[in-house]
């Protein structure tokens, strides 16, 4: 009875000591598991974060423009329009993204402002369907051909950008906030082969959410050297996109068409918005031609003031030989016909 008593006290133990590994490895996988969760995907992809403009800074510009992806400036963000192996253009990757759901789109709405909430959030399945775009849906799975996604017609980006001074840094920055594709089809209501196409604003991504992504992705940016390439990530860092401003966050709201009823009243008011910024970025620290002509006036003066000072000596120079002469003319004339007259008197004896 003793022996039994001891095997399986024996056994009791040796299950135990095998148990506790196992239950210990099934804690780690599961803890790692959670920590895979919690990583971001900015992590994953490895993006370094960028600076993000301060909340404090003292002096801010918002500017909406609208880029026409057939200049030469704009025209990497087009080309491919159907991807070819990793190529692809702007606008098929976002919609990849989106698809997906990695990216999140909001509403265009009238006012043309972005709201980045919940409530604005596009819904993948409306939007296909808002739009024509073709899809064949298997389940929960959606599978779209690359030939099926209208990238061709997406021929313009509304882009908001921000100029601003960081005081902490003693900085001037332009950052891109937001993207708003433009896709142009022709109208319904028109003629056929008229070639009349109408605009159609997509949505607005937030640029800080797909910036993670841009860095992934690269485009070509000359024509002449093919070699010359870059990610569109720092295509838009680097500001080396073209296109004119349309609005500005102003107190009113409006835009410029709403208040420049003349195309060249327009022309020149988008001038003006540009030589304000550039104007303040140029002299943040002080207005240099002010500071250059007043140094050359004060140069002048110094230079007149030299020049008068030489002349007053050089005729004070002048004139000390001929008073000498003078002088000395005078001494001797009056020694020799002016002399003292010696009498001796005589005295009687």
């Amino acid at each position: 009875m003793k022996r039994i008593l001891l095997v399986i006290a024996l056994v009791c133990i040796a299950v135990g000591a095998t148990a506790q590994p196992a239950r210990r490895r099934v804690q780690q996988e599961q803890k790692a598991k959670s920590n895979a969760n919690n990583v971001t995907i900015r992590q994953q992809i490895e993006f370094p974060v960028a600076a993000s403009m301060p909340e404090d800074v003292v002096w801010r510009r918002d500017v909406y423009r609208e880029l026409n992806l057939t200049d030469d400036a704009n025209a990497g963000l087009y080309y491919p329009v159907e991807p070819i192996g990793s190529q692809m253009n702007l606008f098929t990757y976002l919609f990849k993204l989106i698809m997906s759901g990695r990216v999140h789109a909001y509403e265009y709405r009238l006012d043309g402002n972005e709201v980045f909430t919940d409530s604005a959030r596009i819904k993948p399945l409306q939007f296909l369907d808002n739009y024509h775009i073709y899809y064949e849906r298997t389940g929960r799975q959606i599978r779209i051909d690359n030939s099926d996604i209208p990238s061709r017609e997406v021929k313009g980006y509304y882009l908001k950008e921000s100029d601003y001074y960081d005081q902490g840094t003693s900085t001037f920055h332009r950052q891109v906030i937001a993207l708003c594709p433009i896709m142009y089809r022709e109208d319904d209501f028109g003629d056929l082969g008229s070639g009349a196409e109408t605009k159609y604003p997509l949505f607005w991504v937030r640029y800080s959410d797909i910036a993670p992504y841009l860095s992934k992705q690269i485009i070509m940016t000359s024509d002449i050297n093919n070699a010359a390439t870059m990610s569109i990530d720092d295509y838009f860092t680097t500001n080396q996109y073209k296109g004119k401003i349309y609005k500005t966050t102003n107190m009113l709201g409006r835009t410029l068409a709403q208040y420049c009823t003349t195309d060249s009243a327009m022309a020149k008011e988008q001038m003006k918005i540009e030589k304000e910024i550039s104007d303040f970025e140029a002299n943040i620290f002080g207005n240099n031609q002010k500071k250059d002509s007043l140094d050359s006036i004060a140069n002048a003066s110094d230079t007149k003031a030299t020049k008068v000072k030489k002349r007053r000596s050089r005729r004070s120079g002048g004139n000390s030989s001929p008073s000498v002469r003078r002088s000395r003319r005078s001494s001797g004339g009056s020694s020799s016909g002016g002399g003292a007259r010696v009498t001796v008197r005589r005295q009687r004896h």
